[in-house]
């Protein structure tokens, strides 16, 4: 990736002195940069641009870091090849005619990949337009202007969006850290992109134009890995698509594709705007303001109609107007001339001094009710632009709630906007602007609060007994069916501790009447088929008020069954109890989308549920804090929050959406569950209606664990029992978000030495972002082995090893700290063991680490271990070949 993006000599192959042609292009883009040689490449002529041209790169005399393809496709896989030969290991294919244009350039694709693989070659392209780095006046790309120098990095899927914005980022001034197009990202794609700019410290935010994800594991990964530190905003097109409402209960009905992706952006800490536009505006307001800690705006303004656009967008956006207090209000009302109005928005007339614009803005920010406020100027009256931007222009420093600024017109209110921005202000001319880059600032902070909040405990057991349920599953497999009875629904989900209405078979009318009896009546008969329709209930009676009632439902049912089920097997009937619940009805379940695997939804259930449009799409694996977000964006939420009970209402919703997470994750041939309803009775909810589909294939095959998630869950698999010299017995296992206290406690027992030996420096205490960092990780990407002793009811973390998987995953480094209170009691030794035993199971080739060059302990430790010792200055490098 160096190589590609911070080349020294660049070879330009399919160079020409061609006017309009790409070759030319990129010769005068990249002829006269201030580092490294250009060497043109075409056979066909002796020199281009004054320099010497070569028949092939194989003719180059000196090494070459960058090699750019600009030729026809039909000759790009003998290029790559000759590249590959030539020791060129880093490749942007300019060149269309690709899979963009059918099966036959998708041959050569497919070309171009193995001979990639075989030569170990890094592609950007193709099919893009290339890529900008301003701070090296490096321009690999067929736009023939640099913009400035900034610190953001700009990644669009679209080649021919991109010099548009390009165009514009030039003339506003806008600076980047690089611009990049992907093309057909044959290779390195935008996860790729993300890992690699995300470690630069010169890239503040990075903005993303996307059509769509190829490897979805990879980029989820890799936006989670820097959003708690950086800014990622993305525009996803596609985002209206008509589909089919053809039933009324279908899990893949209620969660469309693009849900599905703002589900996915949002867990991976992207923050997901609406236009081009929003992105780079977002951009500057991300950079030059507070983050609001609330949706509630106020709007000042000295107009009407800007005002009302203002708080129009406010609402459609999903954000509310604050409620301004009573001292507010009294205070605005001795502040404003007689005209103003003093409800939200503050309308202070066109006739107000700055002064009193000023102290309107005051009183606002002073309200508790208030996250930010907005400052609507418009050119009207008698009150000086000038004037106001200079009364205005120090609010920032005072407060640290969010000030957005909306001056509108041009030339008449350049002076303002000028003032405002030498004060650190983002101004727009749109009052909607303004209060859509307020939303996206909240989701920002919203969404970043989310990513650092700490997991609760659930009282739930995430290792329920589920090799009965395997078996029962792979049964169904075996007869071919694909559905599972609501008995046998049911059954998977009480293994998994979601309550569900009793249901009990019967096989003759006396039976029915019999059971009816028992639980008593008014009661619901429907055949017992995977055949019959969870969505259209097809083969029921309802609501059985008596005995002669059950014996005739039960008669009918079993006609039902004989006349629209022939060649379907039937196991009689199910009786169960009618539920009437409290008018709470939940729709919860899961179904499988094509790009990120497993996905969860939860909502408004019921008969209509597909119209009210309350909807909540996650994806697994969750925790309680997550699933409770989930539940949180729904209206549903608001409904509930309301019982007296709600607390202890949440608290088992939090529960049965981890535990159908953990359903999900233990059994990937599960494609579809429908929960619906679930209701409330009393203090619990029921499922009173479930199905479960299988993928049959894969209930009789062996499928892979995890393939059908992006998130990597829980690695079960590494924990261990253990004991520690003095026979105390400790538990070694993965840690979990939920040990973030276990964290700060442990941090409580280093000595000065410790934090010494294991973060190279003095470090006073750990912060709550530090804590969740090191517990709530991407286990894709990292594992961290836990040391747990229990000792008098009392759980505590005494030492923790980590592997941070390096983004090749062929090595990973390593890092060992044990609590004082239990140093030399072998636990040291024992989680480096443990570490490698995951580095060998994860396939990694290497393991290093440092360590002090007077830490002797951890180095004999090391040399006993295996690992080769090098000395570099005042420190150790570790190195272990696996």
């Amino acid at each position: 990736m160096d190589k590609i993006f911070e080349p020294d000599n660049i070879a330009v192959i399919g160079a020409t002195e061609k006017e309009d042609s790409v070759g030319l292009t990129l010769m005068k883009n990249l002829i006269d940069r201030p580092k490294g040689e250009t060497y043109p490449v075409n056979p066909k002529r002796d020199e281009v641009l004054g320099r010497k041209s070569f028949e092939s790169v194989e003719q180059i005399p000196d090494p070459v870091d960058l090699g750019v393809i600009a030729t026809p496709a039909s000759t790009v896989p003998k290029i790559v090849e000759e590249c590959g030969e030539s020791d060129i290991s880093a490749l942007t294919i300019i060149s269309s005619g690709f899979s963009e244009t059918g099966p036959k350039g998708a041959k050569l694709e497919n070309k171009i990949e193995k001979i990639r693989e075989k030569y170990n070659i890094r592609i950007l392209g193709p099919n893009c337009v290339g890529f900008i780095n301003p701070e090296r006046s490096l321009n690999v790309s067929l736009i023939d202007e640099m913009p400035d120098t900034g610190n953001e990095l700009f990644i669009s899927q679209s080649g021919g969006l991109a010099t548009s914005i390009l165009d514009w980022a030039i003339s506003a001034n806008f600076g980047f850290r690089a611009f990049i197009t992907t093309g057909n990202m044959i290779d390195i794609d935008t996860g790729d992109l993300i890992d690699y700019f995300g470690r630069d410290p010169d890239v503040r935010s990075i903005l993303m134009y996307i059509e769509d994800i190829y490897n979805a594991r990879k980029f989820i990964s890799a936006a989670r890995s820097f959003a708690r530190t950086k800014p990622i905003l993305a525009v996803k097109s596609g985002k209206y698509k008509e589909r089919a409402r053809d039933t009324v209960y279908s899990a893949k009905q209620l969660a469309s594709s693009d849900e599905v992706y703002e589900a996915a952006l949002k867990r991976a800490g992207i923050t997901r705007v609406n236009s081009i536009e929003d992105l780079f505006t977002c951009s500057e307001v991300l950079a030059k303001h507070y983050r609001p800690k609330g949706s509630k705006l106020a709007i000042v303004t000295n107009a009407h109609g800007p005002g009302t656009m203002a708080s129009d967008t406010l609402i459609k956006n999903g954000g509310q107007l604050a409620s301004l207090s009573k001292e507010t209000i009294s205070d605005l009302e001795e502040i404003l001339p007689l005209r103003a109005e003093v409800g939200n928005p503050v309308y202070i007339t066109g006739y107000a001094e700055p002064e009193q614009y000023k102290k309107s803005v005051e009183a606002c920010l002073k309200d508790e009710d208030v996250d930010g406020v907005l400052c609507i100027y418009a050119p009207v009256g008698t009150m000086s632009q000038e004037a106001v931007a200079k009364s205005i222009a120090d609010l920032k420093q005072t407060t640290s709630k969010t000030i957005l600024i909306s001056l509108m017109g041009g030339d008449k209110v350049s002076k303002g906007v000028e003032i405002l921005r030498q004060s650190g202000f983002s101004v727009q001319f749109s009052p909607e602007q303004s209060v859509r880059n307020y939303m996206y600032l909240y989701r920002f902070a919203k969404n970043r609060e989310d990513l650092l909040e700490t997991p609760e405990e659930l009282p739930v057991d995430r290792t329920p007994p589920k090799y009965h349920i395997k078996t029962m599953i792979e049964g169904i497999a075996e007869k071919g069916r694909e559905t599972l009875t609501e008995v046998e629904s049911k059954k998977v989900l009480e293994t998994y501790n979601v309550p569900c209405r009793e249901i009990q078979v019967v096989k003759s009318s006396n039976q029915a009447v019999r059971q009816a009896s028992k639980i008593g009546f008014p009661v619901l008969l429907k055949i017992n088929s995977a055949s019959t329709s969870f969505e259209k209930k097809i083969g029921e009676k309802a609501n059985l008020q008596s005995k002669n009632a059950v014996r005739e439902a039960y008669e009918e049912l079993v006609d039902i069954a004989k006349e629209n089920y022939p060649d379907t097997e039937t196991e009689g009937l199910t009786v169960q109890k009618m539920v009437h619940g409290e008018e709470t009805e939940i729709i919860l379940g899961s179904k499988k989308d094509p790009l990120f695997g497993s996905v969860l939804f939860f909502g408004k259930g019921g008969k209509y549920s597909e119209y009210y449009n309350d909807i909540a799409v996650g994806l697994p694996p969750l925790n309680q804090s997550l699933a409770r977000h989930l539940i949180e964006e729904t209206k549903i939420y608001e409904k509930i929050k309301k019982f007296e009970n709600s607390s202890e209402l949440l608290r088992h919703l939090d529960e049965y959406l981890v535990m159908l997470s953990q359903l999900i994750i233990d059994f990937p041939e599960i494609d579809e569950i429908n929960i619906n309803p679930l209701t409330k009775i009393d203090n619990n909810f029921l499922a009173l209606d479930a199905e479960i589909k299988i993928d049959k294939d894969l209930a009789l095959g062996n499928p892979e664990p995890n393939e059908h998630l992006v998130i990597e869950p829980y690695p079960r698999k590494y924990v261990e029992e253990w004991r520690l010299n003095d026979g105390r017995p400790v538990t070694l296992r993965p840690i979990r978000p939920e040990d973030e206290p276990l964290m700060f406690e442990l941090w409580e027992t280093f000595s000065e030495e410790t934090i010494r030996y294991r973060f190279f420096g003095p470090m006073k205490e750990i912060t709550h972002e530090d804590s969740v960092r090191f517990t709530n990780i991407d286990y894709r990407r990292e594992i961290a082995i836990a040391g747990v002793l229990e000792e008098d009811e009392e759980r505590k973390m005494i030492g923790v090893g980590r592997l941070i998987i390096d983004p090749d995953e062929d090595s990973g480094e390593v890092a060992i700290v044990v609590g004082d209170p239990w140093q030399e009691l072998g636990l040291g030794e024992k989680l480096v063991d443990s570490i490698i035993r995951v580095a060998k199971d994860k396939g990694l080739e290497t393991i290093w680490g440092d360590i002090s060059a007077d830490n002797q302990s951890a180095i004999n430790l090391s040399k006993k271990l295996g690992f080769e010792i090098k000395q570099r200055g005042n420190k150790v490098k570790i190195i272990l070949e696996l």
